[in-house]
């Protein structure tokens, strides 16, 4: 699962950030998210969390929206992840 989990999520990123292919075929597990990539701003954030809601079919609770979680590519996946093992 981890390994569609992180091409829906690459995908997801581009549709909503409009990051491009290669932006998000570039990103790392290291790569940071928030703070990092300009186009994440705390607007494209809500467009994000609820497209993350939509795509994956998770609840996301407003205590579990923190830096940690959108600090790099691969925190963001590995709460996903989470989230649909949990789902």
């Amino acid at each position: 699962m981890t390994d569609q989990t992180d091409t829906d999520l690459r995908s997801l990123l581009n549709d909503v950030l409009g990051l491009g292919p290669a932006r998000t075929a570039a990103l790392t597990a290291d790569s940071g998210l928030f703070g990092a990539l300009p186009e994440l701003d705390s607007m494209a954030v809500a467009n994000l969390l609820t497209e993350i809601e939509d795509r994956f079919g998770v609840v996301i609770e407003d205590d579990e929206v923190d830096g940690d979680m959108l600090g790099t590519f691969g925190d963001l996946l590995a709460f996903i992840s989470a989230k649909r093992v949990g789902a």
